[in-house]
């Protein structure tokens, strides 16, 4: 079984991370007027020395945050307007939206601490913000996503290493380890959760039986079987014959991807990765 990740400074729970260490502030997108390219609820993090973890637009905004942060120490929270309809008319954005920021150069870092370990925990967390009436007065996270990927060939190896590189957490097997898996068997010791999907890419589909049954059995959010119209046909009379409910057979998602009849491992990767983040990004708190 092979697991891959790499950190990615620009995730959605970065900057909440870095908010723990004691001297770090916290700013927030607490209001959006117009259209803007971050979602409510985007955070970075300034660092004591100056450094930025997180990402709110092209780097000026950012910049001005952090002259912000430093403006506000000793002073408290303070919710500034930036773009439209703001006082400050030597800094505009590009769009021409509004963006109501909750600077807080002191924030809750026990709270912020004790957010972290819940999502460490695979669990939801929420932190109060002290934003004003009409603005954002929780900001929700969820778990990073996660990749189970179970199968063998090119297939399995493009989309595992494609996902690790974007920072997902992926866990793969493969039919030929048989530490890992077993014919007709569910996989031991792999956890599943509402923040998991779960992708079968086999080509022997004799193995997909068991590992759908149990897949089905957990919440995750997305449960994919690569296979042409043949195979998908009789996977769901097996899985029927088995007595599998009619709307939880509705939960496979068969074929996979975006790009129908992909031909080439990389392209089917890219593909069925896009699926399978646009259906995550759909559960986010904040849209």
């Amino acid at each position: 079984m092979m697991t891959a990740q790499r950190p990615s400074r620009s995730d959605d729970r970065a900057a909440l991370r870095a908010a723990c260490e004691p001297g770090t502030g916290l700013c927030t997108i607490v209001g959006i007027e117009g259209s803007f390219s971050r979602r409510l609820g985007a955070q970075l993090a300034v660092h004591p020395d100056g450094g930025i973890t997180g990402s709110l637009a092209d780097g000026c905004l950012e910049k001005q945050l952090a002259s912000e942060i430093e403006r506000a120490r000793g002073q408290g929270a303070v919710v500034k307007r930036f773009g439209a309809g703001s006082p400050i008319i030597d800094f505009r954005l590009p769009c021409g939206s509004g963006l109501d920021i909750l600077i807080d150069p002191q924030p809750d870092h026990r709270a912020c601490r004790q957010a972290v370990n819940h999502l460490d925990l695979r669990r939801p967390a929420t932190l109060d913000l002290d934003a004003g009436q009409g603005l954002l007065r929780e900001r929700r996270y969820i778990p990073p996503m996660r990749l189970a990927l179970f199968g063998e060939g090119p297939e399995l190896e493009e989309l595992a290493q494609l996902a690790g590189a974007a920072g997902i957490e992926v866990s793969a097997r493969r039919k030929d380890d048989p530490s890992a898996l077993s014919l007709g068997k569910a996989p031991q010791g792999e956890e599943i959760d509402e923040w998991t999907a779960v992708i079968l890419l086999f080509h022997d589909h004799e193995w997909e039986q068991a590992l759908l049954q149990w897949a089905l059995q957990t919440p995750a959010f997305h449960i994919g079987a690569q296979g042409g119209a043949e195979a998908r046909n009789n996977r769901m009379n097996g899985l029927r014959a088995a007595g599998v409910a009619e709307d939880q057979l509705q939960r496979i998602s068969s074929p996979i991807g975006l790009i129908p009849r992909s031909r080439e491992p990389s392209v089917l990767a890219l593909s069925v990765l896009a699926q399978v983040v646009g259906e995550y990004e759909a559960l986010h708190p904040h849209g």
